[in-house]
């Protein structure tokens, strides 16, 4: 896992991924049983990363592309040619004590029982509209309402770090100001009232909320390989 500074960051376009009709044909298969096993997946747009590497001029430089959500079955097929990693926000969100709010996926999300930052995968603005800095503190902030009821104006987010997976997958983190505890659960509390009152389950099913590596431990379930080190930097920054 690689952890870059957001301070200086760039988004570049490219052309979307060109896949032989075998790929082609196994993506679509791979999304067809995909869906059969979750019917609540939806093939919607979202922009894949294809790069990310240090500029002399402009310090990191993103390269995304337009795609849909069933490329990313790519990475699980053996002898694909493409495989498109993710590109994602995330938000961490501080107590006034110095601790983390972290949320576990839902059971009908691509990804049950995995603990994770507020946060989503990123959608393409419109044909000819900038992906920017900008554009992903808003998709931030967004993704922070929905899944905690915390509504933070974007403007009040910081980018903070750029991380990189094993599979090549990026997330741009950003900090939100501190709030009370007891407050994060009241409005997750008010959040999932709502939601259960029209039948449906929150995208976080529960929140918790964490201070180092080590406190990992307690939550039941995996974890985006992002936590501990991001919990390691904002432990550091949090003791200064």
């Amino acid at each position: 896992m690689d952890l870059f500074a957001a301070d200086r960051l760039r988004l570049v376009e490219a052309l979307p991924p060109q896949l032989s009709p075998e790929d082609r044909r196994a993506m679509d298969d791979a999304w067809d049983a995909a869906v059969r096993a979750n019917p609540t997946l939806f093939d919607g747009p979202v922009a894949g990363c294809t790069g990310l590497e240090h500029d002399a001029r402009d310090g990191l430089v993103l390269t995304w592309v337009r795609a849909t959500y069933r490329f990313y079955v790519l990475r699980k097929l053996p002898g694909a040619t493409v495989r498109l990693p993710s590109l994602f926000v995330s938000v961490a969100q501080p107590t006034d004590d110095g601790r983390l709010l972290v949320g576990r996926m839902a059971s009908w999300t691509t990804s049950p029982g995995r603990w994770q930052l507020p946060g989503g995968s990123v959608e393409p603005p419109p044909d000819g509209a900038p992906l920017d800095l900008a554009t992903l503190r808003h998709h931030a902030a967004r993704e922070l309402a929905e899944e905690t009821s915390v509504d933070t104006p974007a403007d009040d987010l910081t980018p903070w770090q750029v991380t990189r997976g094993a599979n090549g997958s990026v997330g741009v983190l950003f900090q939100a100001p501190p709030r009370p505890s007891a407050w994060l659960h009241d409005r997750y509390a008010a959040l999932t009232a709502t939601e259960r009152a029209l039948g449906r389950t929150p995208e976080l099913d529960r929140l918790a909320l964490v201070r180092t590596p080590t406190d990992l431990a307690d939550l039941t379930g995996p974890h985006v390989s992002y936590l501990a080190p991001v919990l390691r930097r904002h432990g550091g920054i949090s003791h200064r």
